[in-house]
């Protein structure tokens, strides 16, 4: 157990990010968190969030895997993100072990499994849309071949309503019954 490398959360709790516990896992921390990190290492025309990624993501994926794809990137809570090619380059490999422990929590504190295929297809859909709307270049199509961008235009959120979104979606898939109820009775969720 590596007790010197933790990180003080949002909420006040010490995380051991190369010792993660799923029971120190908390979606105040994980909603407020994304809500400032950016996608793209923050290189979008506008500022735009993971929080906000993960929202759509958990929109388009299969209903049954929502809350994976609302989750998909827990990890980063506690690691931040790093872009692709670096994170995907051999000097990484314990990155990328250290980010696999950190969601494996993440999963076990909401009882999820393992990332759905319905999830990573829907990421990379969110990517290339990401891409097409947001970024400064037209996208290389010719790398995401046959990926079909969303319709629509993506419309970034400021971190406030990014993690509003985030954690009323978090309720409207873990306690659906309540919210149907708060909305039937003419409340918002």
């Amino acid at each position: 157990m590596d007790t010197s490398a933790w990180i003080e959360t949002f909420t006040g709790r010490r995380f051991y990010v190369l010792d993660p516990h799923s029971q120190d896992v908390d979606i105040k921390d994980i909603a407020h968190a994304l809500s400032l990190l950016t996608r793209f290492t923050g290189h979008t025309r506008e500022f735009y969030s993971v929080a906000q990624h993960s929202v759509l993501v958990s929109r388009v994926c299969d209903r049954a895997d929502a809350l994976s794809g609302l989750l998909h990137d827990g990890s980063e809570t506690y690691l931040a993100d790093i872009n692709s090619p670096l994170k995907h380059s051999p000097a990484m490999v314990r990155y990328r072990t250290a980010e696999r422990h950190v969601q494996v929590a993440v999963e076990e504190h909401f009882g999820l499994p393992k990332e759905p295929l319905s999830v990573k297809l829907a990421d990379t859909r969110l990517l290339v849309t990401e891409k097409r709307d947001l970024m400064p270049l037209t996208p290389d199509w010719e790398a995401f071949a046959g990926v079909e961008p969303l319709a629509g235009t993506i419309v970034p959120w400021a971190p406030q309503i990014a993690e509003a979104a985030f954690l009323s979606r978090f309720h409207e898939l873990t306690y659906p019954v309540a919210v149907a109820l708060s909305q039937a009775d003419g409340f918002g969720a």
